[in-house]
Order: structure tokens, then C-alpha cells, then sequence
């Protein structure tokens, strides 16, 4: 396979993710308390949104690619 298709497929399958997802979800720990032997911590959650136009933006370019990845070229 050519590199621009496997590029290509990797771009089609972040951008399933991406409609799949909608985005990424993680946790982070904060110190609340730290007096001696007491710790205390608090869990926080972050997200990363990923819009759909993101999504799309890469199943195209994908598409693209392993369409030009596909195509042979004879001199």
C-alpha cells in the first residue's frame, strides 16, 4: 500500500471517532487539604469538544487520499 493511503484510512477512521465521540473526556486530580499525613484530593473532569465539522474535515481528506493513494500513475 502507498503511504497516502494508509494516510488516508487513518484520516477515516479519526474522523468516525470524532462523529462518534463528539469529544474527549479525562480526569485530573486537584489538592484540596495537604496538612501532614491528611491528604484530601478532589477529581475533576475536562472536556475537549470535537465539532462534526472536525469529523468531516477528515473522513474528506481521507477519502481523498486513498482515492489519489489508489489511482496508478504510469509514466
Amino acid at each position: 500500500m502507498k503511504s497516502a493511503t494508509v494516510a488516508g484510512i487513518v484520516l477515516i477512521i479519526l474522523g468516525i471517532f470524532a462523529f462518534a465521540y463528539q469529544g474527549i473526556t479525562f480526569t485530573t486530580q486537584k489538592k484540596v487539604v495537604d496538612i501532614g499525613p491528611i491528604h484530601a484530593v478532589k477529581d475533576e473532569k475536562h472536556t475537549v469538544p470535537l465539532t462534526p465539522v472536525l469529523g468531516g474535515l477528515l473522513v474528506v481528506g481521507g477519502v481523498v487520499l486513498v482515492l489519489s493513494g489508489s489511482r496508478s500513475v504510469h509514466s
